[in-house]
């Protein structure tokens, strides 16, 4: 194991945390949509799944993931 990086806590980031929360999010919805077969809020989901990776990324380019500029860790 190298000592240049520290442990990064599994992605524990305001990046990591808010794409996980958008997604479970579109996850609960397209699971309850295609349970009664209501194909449009199914779509819907998938793009609101979608959205959550890409606010992810955006939030990590910011500086919000883990190593960011803008992320303090915290300790466990």
């Amino acid at each position: 194991m190298s000592d240049e990086f520290p442990d990064p806590g599994e992605g524990n980031s305001p990046a990591a945390w808010t794409a996980v929360i958008i997604m479970l999010v579109a996850v609960s919805i397209g699971t309850v949509a295609f349970f009664f077969n209501v194909q449009v809020m199914v779509w819907v989901a998938v793009a609101l799944l979608v959205t959550g990776m890409l606010v992810g990324y955006v939030l990590k380019r910011m500086g919000y993931g883990v190593y960011g500029a803008k992320y303090t860790p915290k300790g466990h």
